[in-house]
């Protein structure tokens, strides 16, 4: 049992380690074309970057009191087995 901890916890360490360098093009290839109304392409770093809408912030609105809830049309029961 010992020994199957061991080595579960050498297979975690080996995975979590890797490359941390920064990214770049390999020679050969080139960046994708500059986005339509661009210019300029973007650098490998510019690309890595979310916008903001890729990252909506969470809205949590506590509920007070029971309401009831509305009708879902996406709310289908199991299929049927035949």
């Amino acid at each position: 049992m010992r020994r199957i901890v061991i080595a579960c916890g050498l297979l975690a360490a080996l995975a979590a380690c890797g490359s941390r360098k920064d990214l770049a093009v390999e020679a050969g290839q080139q960046l994708p074309p500059a986005p339509y109304g661009r210019a300029v392409k973007p650098v490998p770093g510019e690309l890595l970057d979310t916008p903001p809408l890729a990252i909506p912030e969470r809205s949590v609105e506590l509920r007070t009191r029971s309401e009831k809830r509305e009708d879902d049309p996406f709310d289908l029961p199991p299929p049927e087995d035949k």
